[in-house]
């Protein structure tokens, strides 16, 4: 969950919507390069990819750790904590915090997910100091208040009841106990009812000077700001927070594979998960991993599993497969969601094309066409607005791929051979997997 406090008055938000739709049309090829490193006196270092073309700022941030931080009966705990930075921070109560950044017309919001805790700004330049400064106060001096605090525990966990309906979220919970099992990716990152009634704002405060440290920090800036400006910004937010993180080790874990497992749920469609193993964003045959997953369920409606089980079958409204690389794991999942009566039916064709893939791989043609596509729509899925491109510049980071991997990917993916990739499905999707199912008992 990311909590996103933002509110444009209705003149700025006019020209600001005028200005990123101007600002969105020539982003992938002016922003493919010159990609800055800036670092402050304090040795804090940044991404920044400087442009005037429109008179805007944005600024995403990273804090290594995330829910897998989350102390042992303390679930929710960082999710929480996302949802209290920009509820009140130094003199100003949640009320006034949130009228102020409604006078700026700025946007602040944070979230946690399993591997970090995140954060973003996107400002007009003519607001930039008075923005940075709330940034600065909810970073360095949450308050924590006692009714914001009791709000968002009351939200999450209304929310948590909610999801608890869904095949989804049941699905999910099911795969992690058995993937992970006795590791803390197998904790949810929402908590659990138990778990977020009992915390208190003593635990909002530890974690807080925990996590948020500037040697676990990452930061990417796009937009009208000089590399000098930054350098002295960057002190300003980040120059008063604790030296080093105090980060519990998470251990690396191999996946639990070939488990069955039923959920029972009254429901009129039975969900389907497959799990396979993936591969971490590091390892060097990620993109023939990337370009396998494609043809076969990431590619949507030119996929092998898109081909098979909706539009010659007509099982599903959807199917999909993607690659979750995780700090300390990986792995592929496959899934669709199907009529109770064509379960078994769905599963089946699944395994059937899952195994194809792991005997032959793609074609050549489906290859080229795979290429063509994960090339092409990367500057218009990444790289058509400022605060996307500024979390690029932390993912870059995060990932170690270099200050130029965005001009380096396509010769990456270019260089792909169908021989990597049969041998990469052949690796993978050889494992039994693990399969989650969600739906009525069977008769």
């Amino acid at each position: 969950m990311t909590h996103f406090t933002q509110a444009f008055l209705p003149k700025k938000l006019v020209a600001v919507a005028a200005l990123i739709a101007f600002f969105a049309v020539g982003t992938s090829s002016a922003f493919a390069v010159n990609i800055q490193t800036v670092t402050s006196a304090k040795g804090i270092k940044a991404l920044l990819v400087e442009d005037y073309t429109v008179p805007i700022i944005s600024l995403s941030l990273s804090f290594k750790g995330g829910a897998s931080q989350d102390p042992d009966e303390k679930e929710g705990l960082l999710r929480l904590l996302s949802a209290m930075m920009d509820e009140g921070a130094g003199p100003y109560d949640n009320k006034q915090f949130q009228a102020r950044v409604e006078e700026l017309g700025v946007e602040i919001g944070f979230g946690a997910g399993r591997d970090a805790f995140t954060g973003r700004l996107r400002t007009l330049a003519s607001e930039a100091d008075n923005s940075f400064e709330m940034l600065r106060l909810a970073l360095n001096e949450p308050r924590f208040d006692a009714e914001p605090m009791d709000r968002m525990k009351t939200a999450l966990i209304t929310r948590l009841l909610r999801a608890k309906k869904s095949p989804r979220y049941l699905g999910g919970v099911a795969m992690r106990d058995a993937l992970f099992a006795g590791h803390a990716y197998s904790r949810p990152v929402s908590g659990t009812e138990d778990s977020l009634s009992k915390l208190v704002r003593d635990d909002l405060v530890e974690i807080h000077h925990k996590l948020l440290a500037r040697d676990n920090l990452k930061i990417g800036v796009v937009g009208a700001i000089s590399a000098e400006k930054l350098s002295v910004v960057l002190d300003k937010l980040f120059g008063n927070l604790p030296e080093k993180a105090e980060l519990r080790p998470i251990p690396e874990i191999v996946p639990d594979f070939g488990k069955k497992i039923d959920v029972v749920l009254d429901a009129p469609q039975t969900s389907i998960s497959l799990v396979y193993p993936g591969l971490k964003r590091s390892n060097k045959d990620f993109f023939a991993a990337h370009l396998m997953n494609h043809v076969l369920g990431g590619g949507t409606f030119s996929s092998r599993l898109y081909n098979e089980v909706r539009e010659k079958r007509g099982l599903a409204y959807s199917v999909y497969s993607s690659i979750s690389a995780y700090d300390h794991a990986a792995v592929l999942t496959s899934g669709t969601g199907t009529r109770n009566d064509r379960a078994a039916e769905a599963l089946s064709v699944i395994k059937s094309e899952i195994a194809k893939m792991a005997k032959d791989g793609p074609t050549e043609e489906e290859l080229i066409a795979a290429k063509k596509y994960v090339i092409g729509t990367y500057a218009i899925s990444n790289l058509d607005t400022s605060s996307k491109i500024a979390a690029v510049l932390v993912a870059i980071q995060d990932a170690n791929l270099g200050i130029d991997y965005i001009d380096r990917r396509e010769g990456y993916i270019s260089s792909v051979t169908r021989e990597d990739v049969q041998r990469i499905a052949k690796q993978l999707l050889s494992v039994e997997p693990t399969i989650v199912k969600v739906g009525p008992k069977a008769s």
